[in-house]
């Protein structure tokens, strides 16, 4: 079943829905994608989770999937919120949406920012960590 051998040690999903962050763990865990999967239910405690281990490149996670549509701090307010963190931690954690959204002013909007990667649609496949895997990160 797995066809790519590229690992990233640290995945962090973004999203209020447990649903969508269970599906999601276990296609990662399934492929082989990363070592560990760090679950976050809201932009916020993302956000703390990232000033936490600012100075730790270890603990930051290689790549970062973003819900857009979640309460108090949606996807637009984290990517706004990541902009101030250091190079450091910009370099290190690639953004790709991972959203049910279909709202064309919304993709426009959150691909144009720099540090988006990639832009899925929700559930997360094989397919699309495959896609992931071929990227030059």
């Amino acid at each position: 079943m797995v066809t790519a051998t590229k690992t990233v040690d640290l995945v962090m999903l973004v999203d209020d829905n447990d649903t969508d962050n269970f599906i999601s763990k276990r296609i990662i865990e399934i492929t082989e994608f990363a070592k560990t999967v760090e679950i976050k239910n809201s932009g916020k405690s993302a956000l703390e989770y990232l000033e936490e281990h600012k100075n730790d490149p270890d603990k930051l996670p290689n790549i970062i999937f973003l819900d857009i549509n979640m309460p108090i701090v949606d996807g637009f307010v984290f990517l706004y919120e990541f902009e101030k963190f250091t190079d450091t931690v910009k370099d290190k954690c690639k953004v790709i949406i991972l959203s049910s959204s279909d709202n064309k002013r919304d993709i426009d909007k959150i691909v144009n920012n720099d540090h988006v990667i990639k832009f899925i649609t929700k559930p997360l496949t094989e397919n699309a960590l495959n896609e992931i895997r071929s990227l030059d990160l």
